[in-house]
């Protein structure tokens, strides 16, 4: 392989240079005060923080601890989250827009006492939080911005000066004294600080369904139960969505990162473009103490991308080969992230009246603080105790403004064209076309059919329909999986669950041996 290609398979750099303990799946039926469903940054925070507290608490993850999006994102420790500030004022006023950025700010204080306090190595470095202006009409937007931030009384700096970016810029408004870290050593830190407090840890261990009574019931894949005082439902997407039609209030989109060997510049602060197409940039410690450059992107609702997921790399290895100092590209990835109607995270209560069940989910990409965040407004919820940011964030705010009534509607006509859109269209694809290393919709005998062949040659046979709701599922070329566009359900090409809220898998229908 050439240094400037792409891997084969796509890798993200937090997960594999970390190495994690194995866990194993419930194997009877437990009982526990507090369940937490999902071991990514909520669930493992949240956990360690109510273990503190005394509590008798169990997580359980269906695939392994930080396999969800903790170990995929960019791990940008910040409370800029991109131009929002001006328009969190338009639409939730100026209370409510200081108190999103109080809580975010809290949270990286947070993260940065935990660090300090528990004395976790993962590499955790000051930074300063940039959006850039490449145009001269993207200056008006950060000029909109730099007045929100003087309204909240948040610290900012609106320059001309040239940042320390390898290509000329307009203008840049900073947020001072942010942060950047390994999201994955961090976690797996206060996975140990957890269970020297008692919490108990499974993995493989997949939670199906939800009844709720004076105690909370989970039901496993496996058949076991699990029976709490509380549950909370830290899994990204809520696999209870049932719960609060949680399905019809939050858009699924994905973004692609490469991580590339540069030897200049060594950035002095993370950035974000206020243009579209985005582009994220960070950098971080490689294992030998080279410097990594970190280039997010092209982000677009699951399963509808508008070209192959392998020409989204392409783009940002590209972008990254002709403004920096690139000596080879070590690795790429994706995540998946939910935006709500309103853009403010769901957290708290998941229906109106039960005491016992909360969600964490809706975090836009800034998962890293609002997901802290979560961790400790959950943590004050089943304790009881008050939050500030309670009302904020509380998944039941049920005064939809005419433009949250206007996202709503687009959002569930998208779906609507989606599943119809499956349903009409006819492939015209055969079997005896596939290449290696290709997956296709194919009819066979007069049936779709989700066909990938393996590099042995192996044809694995799926039914291309997302037992979520029904959907026709995508083929996603640079995953290997196929995506469902109307909730984000997404499935390997053998058909298993990676991304919910689907719990259930495609139906194999069955495999074939195929030459090479």
């Amino acid at each position: 392989m050439n240094s400037f290609e792409l891997p084969h398979i796509p890798k993200s750099y937090w997960r594999e240079k970390q190495s994690q303990p194995f866990y194993s799946s419930v194997e009877s039926n437990v009982s526990t005060d507090i369940l937490i469903v999902g071991a990514g940054i909520v669930g493992v925070t949240a956990a360690y923080l109510l273990a503190k507290e005394g509590a008798n608490v169990s997580v359980i993850e269906g695939s392994s601890i930080a396999s969800g999006t903790t170990g995929f994102t960019t791990a940008k420790v910040t409370a800029q989250h991109g131009p929002i500030y001006h328009q969190l004022i338009k639409n939730f006023g100026e209370e409510k827009a200081k108190l999103y950025y109080q809580a975010n700010q809290e949270a990286v204080e947070n993260i940065r006492n935990l660090v300090q306090s528990l004395s976790i190595d993962c590499d955790l470095e000051q930074r300063d939080a940039v959006i850039y202006a490449e145009f001269e009409e993207g200056k008006q937007l950060l000029r909109e911005e730099k007045q929100a931030y003087d309204t909240l009384e948040i610290p900012g700096d609106l320059s001309s000066a040239i940042p320390s970016l390898p290509f000329s810029v307009e203008e840049t408004l900073t947020m001072s004294n942010q942060a950047q870290f390994h999201p994955v050593k961090y976690v797996a830190a206060l996975v140990e600080e957890a269970k020297k407090l008692g919490v108990t840890f499974y993995e493989n261990t997949r939670a199906m369904k939800v009844k709720n009574g004076d105690t909370v019931t989970v039901t496993l894949k496996n058949g076991y139960e699990m029976e709490a005082k509380q549950l909370l439902v830290t899994s990204h997407f809520p696999f209870n969505d049932e719960d609060g039609l949680y399905f019809s209030r939050l858009a699924p989109h994905r973004s692609y990162v490469v991580c590339a060997k540069v030897s200049e510049p060594k950035l002095n602060g993370m950035y974000i473009n206020v243009e579209k197409p985005t582009r994220s940039i960070r950098t971080a410690k490689g294992p030998q103490g080279e410097t990594y450059l970190l280039v997010g992107g092209e982000g677009h609702k699951t399963g509808q991308n508008k070209v192959e997921t392998s020409k989204s790399y392409e783009t940002l290895a590209n972008f990254a080969k002709q403004n920096f100092a690139v000596e080879s590209i070590e690795y790429h990835w994706s995540a998946q992230d939910f935006a709500t109607l309103d853009q403010l995270p769901y957290i708290g209560k998941a229906m109106t009246g039960m005491s016992n069940i909360f969600v964490a989910t809706g975090f836009h990409k800034w998962g890293m603080t609002n997901g802290t965040n979560a961790a400790y407004l959950l943590k004050d919820l089943c304790l009881n105790k008050p939050n500030p940011y309670q009302e904020l964030f509380d998944p039941t705010r049920s005064k939809l403004k005419p433009e949250d009534a206007k996202n709503f509607i687009k959002e569930n006509s998208n779906v609507a064209k989606e599943l119809i859109k499956g349903k009409v269209t006819r492939p015209s694809n055969t079997l005896e076309e596939l290449q290696i290393d290709e997956g296709k919709i194919v009819m066979i005998d007069h049936h779709k059919t989700g066909a990938y062949k393996d590099h042995q040659g192996k044809v694995h046979l799926v039914k291309p329909t997302c037992t979520h709701m029904g959907c026709d599922v995508n083929w996603n070329d640079a995953e290997r999986s196929w995506d469902c566009p109307c909730h984000g359900s997404r499935f390997s090409y053998t058909g298993e669950v990676l991304e919910g809220p689907a719990v259930e898998p495609l139906h194999v229908q069955h495999v074939k041996e195929e030459d090479k």
